[in-house]
């Protein structure tokens, strides 16, 4: 890749943090007195140790080493570059450093060590007002942005009306900014970034503070800038806008860069990290909801030979076996299972009391097989989420995407052609019919 052609290049990444210790507890007035004469001095090196890490092993790359167990690396050696024009996604877990990665290349804090090379003026959106002067007013406001940018006001005075338009907020644009709801300092924080003409874009999750129709107004614009020939960096939990917007994509976990590649790659390797594949305990897992009457023990697929799958070819049956375990009589029990893609589109909704009508009382658990013939999705993973209600609709148990199952191609019409995964969402049993003269 030719230097000219790159508008970010990152090399050996790291960022490291200290976090907060328990303060020691004093046990008598003697030894207060004495702290609060140390207090100075104590207060001074507490303030250095933020910033110093001279008791931290460099070669330690484990977040939990035992020398240092308030040593936190937000970041850990990565390494990256970005071509102009590129749509890059950043994906990964809460805590994965994404946004710390978005805070070092926005220069708004800095590295421990490595360096970052951007090419050309940089707008950021990451948190809700980012670069907004709350005493100002919104035109105020985007003046000040486009002077950061290195615009002249004729260049701002072009854009502004497009600018203001564009955040529905007109109505309030000489209203001071802190008088402003998070919702319309988003809808102006965006359009302020997107319209000024920034060779590379940083958007962070912010996005998710708007509503439904200002977000597809902002992916929108995304893809146009994409489009255009500047660079954009989209950090988003959303999937399918990772998958429509990006052509690369990064997975980080722990601080680290796992994976680089296709958009539709790196969310598969994003999602294999939830998957706890302890389908056949789960009386064991502790992150669910409900008010524990009863608790799913267990999840298996199964083929109609009562074969255990972990995968399935397109068209053919699939049995979805739930075991539970009541802790009292259950009146009137409502089971659920919903499939969704790796996007996190619900594809299947399976609900006893619609699909089959009301299930026999329950008394201490037993199994309940969910049979879904010719099943009709499409090649790819899809995640289960289990749920159990009683009569009067009050949640009981339920464990979010718990386990996955993988449809893979097949010739289900016969034709020897394989449904097209860009042309629709599921794969039904159709028949055509003719009459021609």
């Amino acid at each position: 890749m030719s230097s000219k052609d790159i508008a970010i290049k990152v090399e050996n990444l790291s960022k490291r943090y200290r976090i907060g210790l328990k303060e020691e507890m004093n046990d008598s007035i003697g030894t207060a007195i004495f702290d609060f004469i140390k207090s100075p001095l104590r207060n001074y090196r507490k303030y250095r140790s933020l910033y110093r890490f001279d008791d931290v092993n460099p070669s330690v790359k484990s977040n939990s080493d035992p020398n240092s167990s308030d040593i936190i690396w937000a970041l850990r050696n990565v390494y990256f570059e970005v071509k102009i024009g590129d749509v890059l996604g950043i994906i990964g877990g809460n805590g994965a450093g994404k946004s710390t990665l978005l805070k070092i290349l926005s220069r708004i804090t800095d590295p421990t060590s490595g360096n970052a090379e951007i090419r050309g003026r940089v707008a950021s959106l990451l948190e809700v007002g980012t670069g907004f002067h709350q005493e100002l007013t919104g035109r105020e406001n985007v003046y000040l942005n486009g002077t950061i940018l290195g615009m002249t006001k004729k260049e701002v005075d072009h854009k502004f009306d497009e600018i203001v338009d564009f955040s529905g907020v007109e109505k309030f644009i000489d209203t001071p900014v802190k008088r402003y709801s998070s919702g319309m300092k988003v809808r102006l924080a965006f359009s302020v970034a997107a319209h000024l003409e920034p060779e590379v874009l940083m958007v962070d999750e912010v996005l998710a503070v708007g509503d439904t129709e200002f977000q597809e107004k902002c992916l929108g614009k995304m893809d146009d800038i994409g489009k255009s020939g500047r660079t954009v960096l989209l950090v988003s939990h959303n999937m399918a806008a990772i998958q429509s917007l990006c052509n690369r994509c990064f997975v980080l976990k722990n601080g680290e860069l796992i994976f680089e590649g296709l958009a539709g790659d790196a969310i598969e390797k994003y999602l294999e990290q939830f998957n706890p594949d302890i389908a056949g305990r789960l009386s064991e897992y502790e992150k669910r909801d409900g008010d524990g009457r009863a608790r799913f023990t267990s999840l298996g697929f199964e083929d109609n030979w009562g074969n255990s799958i972990q995968s399935l070819q397109m068209g053919e049956d699939l049995n979805i076996k739930l075991g539970f375990r009541c802790n009292g009589s259950i009146q009137d029990p409502r089971f659920s299972v919903i499939l969704k893609d790796q996007l996190g589109h619900r594809m299947i909704a399976a609900r006893s009391h619609i699909s089959f009508g009301k299930l026999p009382q329950s008394k201490s658990g037993g199994i309940v097989t969910c049979k879904i013939p010719s099943v009709p999705l499409l090649p790819g993973r899809y995640f289960a989420t289990i749920s159990l209600y009683d009569g009067r609709n009050m949640l009981i148990d339920r464990l979010r995407d718990i386990s996955n199952v993988r449809i893979i191609p097949a010739n289900i019409y016969g034709t020897g052609q394989i449904p097209d995964l860009q042309d629709c969402l599921i794969s039904p049993a159709i028949n055509w019919i003719h009459d021609y003269e």
